[in-house]
């Protein structure tokens, strides 16, 4: 530790020559500091502006920002086949953060989809030198996660999983077999590994000259040094991009510059939540141990030492992610601008900041306590609240997209420049990734919020990954619901699209505060008695989260029967309606509910509501429709009270006719509340007798004490979303998200009776539909029931039949009415036949699933109309 210490004080405060791949690129940074050296490097000095090239004045697409992400993308588009591409870089490519990353690639990633933009991003760069002919340095001596303690174990169990479904090679090792690929490693604490063939770390500066080289070849155009000055919107939906050069007109403009995203983005109007954040790693001289070797070292991931650590030709490299109370954020370049010409430059380092995990490291590396450190790396990398990137078009502006906020921008650059090329070629996203719109974040993400979610989402880098995470970092945001104060302190919160929504309640002698797990924990027996309030008497739950909209004007009928596949409802009545991409997948779920004529109320879920508002703002305006639509989401709360007693209660506040015939099933109403005017929709997500009850947020603690009061003799209480899932599940209702989304047709989801494929309107999607329809359907969505123990499904583990995997889980829940597990499955059409025997993997186990006819519970409306025809017929 002495000599590591001394070497660090006397050798590493700012040196950043450290390994030949920095080395070069700082060599670059140095010499090209003329014009013509940018051009040279280029390719192209025959123009005739100051870059060396031919200036273009219009474009298809504008990339900002030459890291390789946005080189990627600039590759990507061209090889598509668009004419027109033009990347523009304010100094040189790859300054910023792409140049001193450490260049890690990975097939593994905790999410669903983000796996295939890693499986993606690796077999690109496979490939990538034999297509340019340019080197890329691309190692792949795999990498090994390493669980020591048990829960680290269960962690591991768990994401394989969910892992089993997808292409990207992965495995639970032994630690026997971990020793032997890292012969090095201490192994007294090490139970197991989740191992990864194939992962491995790339040059990120040969990597970005290859894509740049890549794009040339395909015809875009890059030019460096051309610092864009302003961004000016045109009424037909284009940008004039200015620059010192010249001014060029784009059809649309892609803001990918990293730590600048923010003042870009401020160019446009919006104050982008991203945020720098200081990383470091070590890099050491030849370790005799290391060079001895014959084979490279895999990367490994010491989870509990929050760490990674490879081979450097003869040395190692390791990066610790530091607790968020040591970790430091570069606040002043979001409040105060990125200093002028800052780009291949880096930070004074801190070893005091990562000792722990250099202690850790060593520890588990016993070969780097004699190792002699050449180097401590401190670089910007950008972070978003929640770490993940910002990936496409973006709400509010037209033609405006983002591809920002990486922390891993070398894993993520090949996939992000495939999946937005993708996009904007063919009007849709390729599949699913509502994780990284940047829509999820609002005018309620404040510099503050930011500042506080990236500490904590860095020092949590390495955390134990539970289902139905919940982080407390900057919470609560002023995204709270009238009765907030009132619920905070009696249920576990959930942060849901900035609100605080309650997850389940507590009671005198439970187990209480948020104590996850990845089995049955402390919430699980009070959700059953939520559950069983709902079902047997009476319960109120705040959906104040939802996004809601309000539709009006000459045109409105006309967009909706453009945007839905559903019939439009009539006035005074409610449907559930599906907008689909041109191929016809599902973009959004919308509660549609004509209020007056003419003028209509959508309502969608918390999580989607910018996503789906884009959708919506930008097909009115690209069919001229005249028609305004408002967002009111915070002006609006919205209360929901179901169970059989729903009734009861809400007649003893109204002298409205609440009865049966009077208010039938998905109609709406003005009503009067407790003298609190209230839009009344008779629905409810828990499929019993219910109302959502949509009124001014100000009057939402009065509206629930009203009804709390006048529910006392019912037995009234709160609900949260847990109990919510677990009484939908059991009705068989899909979710967006999970049963539907970009990756699946309304079809093969069960959505028939939502689709109108003989109605009149030419909806978007609908000949993709027929087309589907006609061709017919491979996989089927399965409803299936299970006996587990201690351990229920989720969502996105992988289904098994006869030793193969057939499918995957969309979303599982308990049911407490049956006492069941039950899980929505995709498996093939030939396997969903009511009785069918599968298996879900769950924690490294197999357990039994049959596939089951829906629901397990009818709905009230179906209750009540059976027993109406039973008394007709007697």
């Amino acid at each position: 530790m002495s000599r590591v210490l001394s070497v660090v004080s006397s050798q590493l405060r700012r040196n950043v020559y450290f390994y030949p791949s920095l080395f070069r690129v700082l060599q670059r940074s140095l010499s090209s500091t003329a014009p013509a050296r940018y051009a040279a490097e280029q390719g192209d000095a025959n123009g005739s502006t100051p870059l060396g090239m031919r200036w273009k004045d219009s474009a298809e697409t504008v990339i900002i920002g030459g890291g390789c992400v946005g080189v990627s993308l600039a590759y990507h588009l061209a090889k598509a086949g668009m004419k027109d591409v033009v990347l523009l870089e304010k100094s040189q490519l790859t300054a910023g953060s792409t140049w001193h990353a450490a260049g890690l690639t990975a097939y593994y990633h905790p999410g669903i989809n983000l796996k295939k933009i890693h499986y993606y991003s690796i077999k690109l760069y496979e490939k990538l030198e034999e297509e340019t002919g340019q080197a890329v340095g691309f190692h792949q001596p795999g990498s090994i996660r390493i669980a020591s303690t048990p829960e680290r174990v269960d962690e591991l169990k768990y994401q394989m999983s969910r892992a089993h479904w997808h292409p990207n090679p992965q495995s639970l090792i032994s630690p026997e077999k971990i020793q032997e690929l890292f012969p090095l490693l201490n192994m007294d604490k090490v139970l197991a590994g989740l191992y990864n063939p194939g992962d491995g770390h790339i040059d990120p500066y040969s990597l970005t000259m290859a894509l740049a080289a890549g794009a040339r070849q395909y015809g875009a155009k890059l030019y460096f040094p051309a610092p864009v000055t302003g961004l000016t919107p045109t009424a037909e939906g284009k940008w004039d991009v200015e620059t010192p050069q010249g001014t060029i007109r784009a059809n649309r403009i892609v803001n990918a510059t990293g730590f600048w995203a923010h003042e870009v983005g401020k160019l446009v109007g919006f104050q982008h939540p991203v945020i720098p954040v200081h990383h470091q790693y070590v890099v050491t001289a030849s370790v005799p141990e290391v060079k001895a070797l014959k084979t490279e070292l895999p990367v490994i991931r010491d989870l509990e030492g929050s760490y990674y650590l490879r081979q450097e030709r003869d040395g190692l490299l390791f990066g610790p992610y530091e607790r968020q109370e040591k970790m430091k954020l570069q606040e002043s370049w979001v409040t105060d601008g990125v200093p002028p010409g800052f780009g291949k430059e880096l930070f004074e380092s801190d070893l005091d900041r990562i000792m722990d995990h250099v202690e850790a490291a060593m520890e588990m590396v016993p070969v780097l306590k004699d190792a002699d450190i050449i180097n401590v790396v401190s670089g910007p990398i950008t972070y978003t609240p929640d770490l993940l990137p910002m990936v496409g078009p973006h709400q509010g502006v037209r033609n405006y997209w983002v591809a920002i906020g990486f922390g891993y921008g070398i894993i993520h650059a090949g996939g992000v420049g495939k999946f937005l090329s993708d996009w904007i070629m063919n009007g849709e996203p390729s599949y699913d990734l509502i994780e990284l719109d940047p829509n999820r974040y609002g005018k309620w993400t404040s510099t503050a919020f930011t500042a506080a979610k990236a500490r904590e989402s860095y020092g949590f880098n390495n955390i134990v990954g539970f289902p139905k995470e919940e982080r407390f970092a900057g919470r609560p945001t002023e995204r709270v619901s009238g009765i907030y104060e009132t619920l905070k302190s009696k249920a576990s919160m959930g942060f849901h699209a900035g609100w605080e929504q309650p997850h389940w309640f507590y009671k005198p002698g439970d187990d209480v505060g948020y104590k996850p797990s990845f089995r049955r924990t402390n919430w699980f027996e009070p959700v059953g008695r939520e559950c069983k309030l709902v079902m047997e008497k009476v319960g109120v739950m705040d959906l104040t989260p939802f996004g809601k909209f309000i539709v009006r004007g000459k045109d409105s009928t006309k967009l909706l029967e453009r945007l839905f596949a559903n019939v439009i409802p009539k006035v005074g009545v409610t449907n559930i309606s599906h907008m689909l991409t041109p191929r016809g997948r599902v973009y959004a779920e919308v509660t549609v509910t004509q209020l007056s004529p003419g003028e209509f109320m959508l309502v969608t879920g918390s999580g989607s509501e910018l996503h789906d508002l884009r959708w919506i703002e930008q097909e009115a305006v690209e069919g001229r429709y005249s028609v305004e639509i408002t967002n009111v989401t915070d002006d609006m709360g919205v209360l929901g009270v179901a169970g059989p007693n729903a009734r009861k209660v809400l007649q003893k506040l109204t002298d409205e006719d609440l009865s049966d015939s009077a208010f039938r099933f998905l109609h709406c109403r003005s009503v009067t509340l407790a003298d609190i005017p209230v839009t009344a929709i008779r629905i409810s997500y828990t499929g019993e007798l219910g109302w959502e009850m949509y009124h001014k947020r100000q009057h939402t603690a009065s509206l629930y004490q009203a009804i709390m009061e006048a529910g006392q003799e019912e037995g009234i209480d709160s609900f949260g979303a847990y109990a919510m899932n677990s009484l939908r599940m059991e009705k068989g209702f899909r979710a967006w998200g999970a049963e539907m989304n970009c990756d699946t047709n309304p079809l093969e989801a069960g959505l028939d009776y939502f689709i109108k494929l003989n109605k009149p309107a030419d909806f978007i999607g609908k000949q993709a539909l027929l087309d589907i329809k006609a061709k017919g359907l491979s996989r089927k969505l399965a409803y299936l029931t299970m006996q587990t123990d201690d351990v229920d499904p989720e969502g996105n583990e992988t289904v098994w039949h006869n030793g193969k995997v057939v499918g995957n889980t969309t979303s599982g829940a308990y049911s407490y009415s049956s006492q069941q597990s039950v899980a929505f499955a995709y498996v093939p059409t030939e396997l969903n036949t009511i009785g069918q025997k599968l298996e879900v993997e769950l924690l490294g186990k197999n357990y039994e699933a049959t596939v089951t006819q829906e629901p397990l519970i009818l709905t009230e409306p179906t209750r009540t109309r059976l027993q109406k025809k039973s008394k007709a017929t007697k």
